[in-house]
């Protein structure tokens, strides 16, 4: 079956804030629950490795750290053309060349999910520690309630875990 919408966490849970794509998948299953046709993933720093999840999905959201000027916790929000064109105006994060290198490699192969967004969040830290900082921990929840939202629209019947 393929599935409608993919939720990619991606980022290294050593290097605190560049954990939070893991981490905001991780909260995403501890407080939700989710309809067969939207699956929640650690991609961690999979990169290529992720692909066949991103390829089996009809609308993708990557959840990743952006390596940009701006408050850290900020969140920017970038779609599919932005992602595979190189408008980014920096980097994302250190995994980027994977993320980009899955995107391009998937949209050759005509495999790419029509509808991708990226969920960047600015981060205030990368120093070793496995706990994201404290603005980064407020907008994981915000964030993950914004997306329940926005999937609960779109006609996903999303639930909170009591």
């Amino acid at each position: 079956m393929k599935v409608k919408t993919l939720i990619l966490g991606i980022g290294n849970l050593l290097l605190s804030d560049e954990g939070f794509g893991v981490h905001f998948v991780r909260h995403l299953e501890g407080h939700y629950l989710f309809p067969e046709d939207v699956e929640i993933f650690d991609g961690g720093t999979l990169g290529l490795m992720a692909t066949h999840k991103y390829e089996a999905a009809e609308r993708v959201y990557l959840v990743d750290t952006l390596a940009i000027d701006g408050e850290p916790g900020e969140c920017r929000r970038y779609g599919k053309d932005q992602l595979l064109h190189g408008k980014l105006p920096v980097k994302l994060s250190p995994h980027q060349a994977g993320v980009q290198e899955m995107m391009m490699v998937s949209e050759l192969r005509g495999c790419g999910p029509p509808e991708v967004t990226l969920l960047g969040v600015i981060p205030a830290s990368f120093e070793s520690s496995i706990e994201l900082t404290p603005p980064l921990q407020e907008r994981l929840h915000l964030l993950a309630g914004e997306l329940v939202e926005e999937l609960r629209s779109s006609g996903h019947a999303v639930e909170e875990i009591e």
